[in-house]
């Protein structure tokens, strides 16, 4: 890491970049004391464990361990590399990087985002500009012109037109002097069989999809006309990953932390109508189902509950069916708007206007109430009926895994249809019963074991984080661990790493916790200190040199105790007892 950006620009950019503004743009955190409490975005949870600590610079879930400094977190969230980190948080800032120390294979890695970035940008000018055109651009005007949309809706959005060729956008990246490695990592231009590309979007109304930060990492485009298929989006590329963005957040995000709720429809039209109509907390999907990154973002960043739009009509409704197990496994409140048959989003609110459809979201049904009540007005409430009701729902039921939200709505629905609990649960337990073993639990990843190397007591451990804890927030003591050589009786090998580089580093950035972890390459180590630091446990000389002598005393006596049993065992010459004890003597000298 440290061969690509020194530590002073490091330093720089965290400085800049303060880590709660970074992280509230995708969590919504909420003052506790000096620091500050959301949802964690790494794990499903109902109360608040992630901590940001805007004085240290760092953040810590106390659920699952997850932690680090404002590059950690983007990694972790974004998916992305530290170099990728550094150099996003830079371009944000405008801060200049110096690239003379990377050879040119390393710039390639280290730009391939940012120029996309870049490239998308210009992109989007250019659509832009062939909707303008007086001649180009008709067609596709007088199009947005009759669905109702105005120009400050356009230009809001930066609509675009995408000209009827197979080689407008090749032409442009020609004029721009594009190589055809990075025009292709686009997605937009495609091979042909034989030679050359050509252009993926013709003859189509063009969206920019821009990502939280007001980054363009992709596009959709619509026909004009009745062809197939209607709508069409970006392949996903290194910056554009369908299952987890959603069109229209960045113009959503303020007004649905300030009502705590958000509208969530299909369509890109359907986003822009609600827009227009001043219903201004409102994304949309992007031709895939909602998942459980989409719900995770809006939980984590924007808002407590959902409003789920979707269609009238039976694709509509099985995407609301699909989407409702995924609400109640995230712990987020969501209601589903049913709209007027033969209508949808767009068209509802271009009729009968914002108000109506405002009355329309204060009479949504629950998820459960909607579960229900589709089922019993499409089979009714006959012997038959009641049957067919309990398979339609039998399989979504099976996927809460919240028993006592599943216990309610089984209740529910026994009592909506007047039979008995039991059977409805024998019904689900056959669903789980069929499905494969062995998944995954969902916050393995964020746990890890307690301590690596030889086996270590609770205690001693218990010693030795405290130890760390008081380097990293008193590095005064620094000199006296280092003259009584404290380190050398640690025991777990991942504090004596942490403690080692510490006391490597120069005394005035010895306590700066957030630029300690760049110098880290395991996220291991890193989530340690943050959960070593995030507390506000005050120290000073006195109660430092006072837990110092504590713990160098207590390993001197088992130090001495071991002594004692090797020398007893000896006598008695039991050895089996002696292997034991001189092993365990071993690994203490190992470690050391």
């Amino acid at each position: 890491m440290a061969i690509y950006f020194p530590e002073e620009k490091l330093t720089e950019i965290r400085n800049t970049a303060n880590i709660s503004d970074i992280i509230s743009e995708r969590v919504v955190l909420k003052k506790a004391g000096k620091d500050l409490v959301g949802l964690c975005p790494f794990h499903s949870e109902k109360t608040p464990s992630f901590t940001v600590s805007p004085a240290k610079q760092i953040f810590h879930c106390f659920g699952c361990g997850a932690g680090g400094n404002v590059f950690s977190f983007l990694m972790k969230y974004d998916g992305i590399g530290f170099v990728e980190a550094v150099q996003s948080l830079a371009r944000r800032y405008g801060i200049q990087l110096p690239s003379s120390e990377m050879t040119p294979a390393q710039k390639k890695i280290v730009s391939e985002r940012d120029r996309l970035f870049d490239l998308n940008k210009q992109i989007m000018m250019f659509y832009k500009e062939q909707l303008s055109d007086r001649s180009i651009g008709k067609t596709g005007r007088e199009y947005l012109e009759k669905r109702g949309f105005n120009q400050e809706i356009i230009d809001q959005f930066s609509l675009g037109f995408a000209p009827d060729g197979w080689d407008s956008l090749i032409g442009f990246f020609r004029k721009i002097k594009t190589s055809q490695a990075l025009a292709e990592k686009t997605g937009l231009i495609i091979p042909k069989k034989n030679k050359g590309f050509y252009d993926r979007f013709r003859n189509r109304i063009m969206f920019p999809i821009y990502d939280v930060t007001n980054q363009i990492i992709g596009f959709g485009g619509r026909v004009l006309d009745d062809s197939k298929p209607k709508y069409l989006n970006s392949p996903e590329t290194i910056i554009y990953n369908k299952s987890r963005s959603l069109y229209g957040v960045q113009a959503a995000k303020e007004k649905a932390r300030e009502t705590g709720h958000i509208y969530i429809v299909e369509g890109y039209f359907d986003l822009l109508a609600l827009q227009q109509h001043g219903i201004k907390n409102s994304v949309a999907t992007l031709g895939t189902s909602l998942t459980p990154d989409h719900v995770r973002m809006l939980k984590r960043g924007f808002a407590q509950k959902s409003f789920l739009v979707f269609d009238s009509d039976d694709a509509g409704l099985k995407a609301a069916h699909r989407s409702i197990s995924i609400f109640m496994n995230e712990g987020m409140d969501a209601a589903v708007i049913v709209l007027p048959k033969g209508y949808d989003p767009d068209s509802y609110i271009f009729k009968n206007g914002r108000d109506a459809f405002l009355q329309a979201s204060e009479k949504a049904f629950s998820m459960m109430e909607f579960l229900v009540e589709t089922a019993v007005k499409i089979h009714g409430l006959s012997m038959e009926g009641k049957v067919r009701i309990i398979s339609d729902l039998k399989e979504p039921l099976s996927q809460i895994n919240d028993a006592v939200a599943k216990s309610i709505y089984i209740k529910y629905l026994a009592e909506r249809l007047n039979i008995d609990e039991t059977a409805i649960f024998e019904k689900i337990k056959s669903v789980k019963q069929n499905q494969p073993a062995g998944r995954f639990k969902q916050n393995q990843e964020c746990v890890s074991s307690e301590s690596e190397g030889p086996s270590i007591s609770s205690e001693m451990l218990r010693f030795e984080k405290q130890i760390i804890s008081m380097m990293l927030q008193f590095p005064e003591i620094l000199p006296e661990i280092e003259n009584k050589r404290v380190l050398d009786y640690f025991i777990d090998k991942r504090l004596v790493a942490i403690g080692h580089l510490i006391v490597e580093v120069p005394p005035p950035r010895a306590g700066d916790v957030a630029g300690l972890m760049n110098r880290l390459d395991s996220v291991e180590l890193q989530k340690m200190i943050a959960s070593l630091v995030i507390t506000d446990e005050a120290w000073d000389r006195d109660n430092c040199e006072k837990l110092l002598a504590q713990f160098i005393n207590s390993r001197q006596r088992r130090e001495n105790s071991l002594l004692s049993q090797i020398k007893a065992a000896e006598e008695s010459k039991d050895e089996t007892l002696l292997f034991s004890l001189l092993k365990k003597k071993q690994e203490q000298l190992i470690n050391r």
